[in-house]
């Protein structure tokens, strides 16, 4: 079930970015524009058999889809390993999670549509006593959404966007405080990490633009896994 659904996030990462829809229509070979049959459809298997080659025009494919399918695999299977409670929610959490720092490392956009649908699941699955306290976690949201939003406003859009700010939103109240100050510090060390790692190695420069937005998403899943152990180590 894990590598269907990551093979559907890997259609719906490409077309929800370009305003298309991922009902209609099948997916392509972005090289040459061919129908995918069927049964060079079937995730991370296809690819395998067909030795990462388009069977149309026999260019390579990229690694991209088959990379989402097993990450997305991965991670369904830790959440029914785990036996947790609301185990479709996380699901959801997680393909969500996914498709955002997806869509935000290839396009530079998170779009709103997974973000407020993100936290109004989020909400109702607060509202019928999925995790504790109401008031936690969505202090935990609104303080990380006005924490990035200030950022935001000093540094005129070109710290922050405002696609990040209402991630926060969402990302803030699913984690709750204090998990969600453990996950911003995360994202921003992560990001400093990775930025001067690009320019000491000439893949960037000072002052070029770095979308935030894989950083939040990568530090949400490990603050979402690890997250008590690292508000410990954090005030410890």
């Amino acid at each position: 079930m894990g590598l269907a659904l990551g093979s559907f996030l890997g259609a719906l990462t490409y077309r929800l970015a370009r305003k298309e829809s991922f009902v209609k229509g099948r997916s392509g070979c972005p090289r040459c524009g061919a129908n995918i049959k069927w049964y060079d459809n079937v995730p991370v298997l296809s690819f395998l058999l067909l030795g990462g080659r388009c069977r149309s025009c026999h260019k390579k494919i990229s690694l991209r889809d088959p990379l989402i399918e097993i990450v997305t695999a991965l991670g369904v299977l830790g959440i029914y390993l785990s036996n947790l409670e609301f185990p479709l929610f996380l699901i959801f959490i997680l393909l969500a999670t996914i498709s955002i720092f997806v869509i935000d490392l290839e396009n530079e956009i998170i779009p709103d549509e997974l973000i407020f649908l993100g936290l109004g699941v989020t909400t109702m699955a607060l509202l019928l006593g999925w995790n504790g306290s109401f008031y936690l976690h969505f202090l935990g949201g609104f303080s990380s959404s006005l924490f990035l939003l200030l950022i935001n406003l000093i540094t005129k859009s070109k710290g922050m966007g405002l696609g990040d700010v209402k991630y926060a939103l969402f990302a803030g109240t699913f984690l709750g405080f204090p998990k969600s100050v453990s996950w911003l510090f995360l994202s921003f060390l992560t990001g400093a990490s990775l930025g001067v790692i690009l320019i000491l190695l000439g893949r960037a420069r000072l002052g070029k633009h770095i979308p935030f937005g894989p950083f939040l998403a990568a530090s949400f899943l490990v603050t979402a896994i690890f997250g008590e152990n690292l508000v410990k180590w954090l005030i410890g």
